[in-house]
């Protein structure tokens, strides 16, 4: 299925707003996703509320995101931490784990679970604890369990394409309500329909 852009989806909502009579609404996106990766979006309407929701992006204490992942192969642990130092090549829209101390290198970590696992597949849950450019896609890869679907980062995809779009996806955020504090949550129940 075709998925929407960010700038059509983001004229999509202010067509709506405007529709039901709101004058010159104000749209922020507050976070981001890679163009293949699907998932929730947070839209702020005021400005106010996306300062505050961006500082609690950056912060990645407040703001929880959580990621559901198809690779190939099997962790070595059922759960545990993954920690790097990525390197980010502009250019080729592409980053790279090196070693720490790297110049313009920046500290990368998330958090995995297995829920689920067959002979040369798993589905992992994962929590993004900092967030770097291609950050699940090139820890994992570089962990030895490529996400299925990535013709970026799996070597195998990029040999024999698997007909997969990119199975990863951002399936569940958590914040503060930027005016009343509430600890909100949203989620997509089986982002994959496994």
């Amino acid at each position: 299925s075709a998925r929407a852009s960010v700038p059509d989806l983001m004229s999509m909502l202010r067509n709506d707003l405007l529709e039901e009579g709101m004058k010159n609404p104000y749209l922020g996106l507050v976070n981001r996703l890679d163009q293949p990766v699907e998932g929730i979006l947070l839209v702020a309407f005021n400005e106010k509320a996306a300062a505050d929701l961006s500082r609690q992006v950056a912060d990645h204490i407040h703001m929880e995101k959580w990621y559901q992942a198809l690779v190939c192969g099997k962790p070595s642990a059922k759960s545990g931490t993954l920690v790097d130092y990525l390197l980010k090549d502009a250019r080729n829209n592409l980053s790279k784990v090196v070693p720490e101390g790297t110049r313009g290198s920046k500290r990368s970590e998330l958090t995995y679970e297995v829920l689920e696992s067959w002979e040369d597949q798993t589905l992992l849950k994962i929590r993004l604890l900092t967030g770097r450019h291609h950050q699940i896609r090139v820890q994992l890869a570089n962990a030895g369990i490529p996400i299925v679907g990535d013709a970026k980062y799996n070597f195998k995809e990029t040999m024999t394409r698997s007909g997969n779009g990119l199975l990863l996806c951002s399936y569940k955020i958590g914040f503060k309500h930027p005016k009343t504090h509430k600890k909100m949550e949203f989620e997509i129940r089986n982002p994959f329909l496994i």
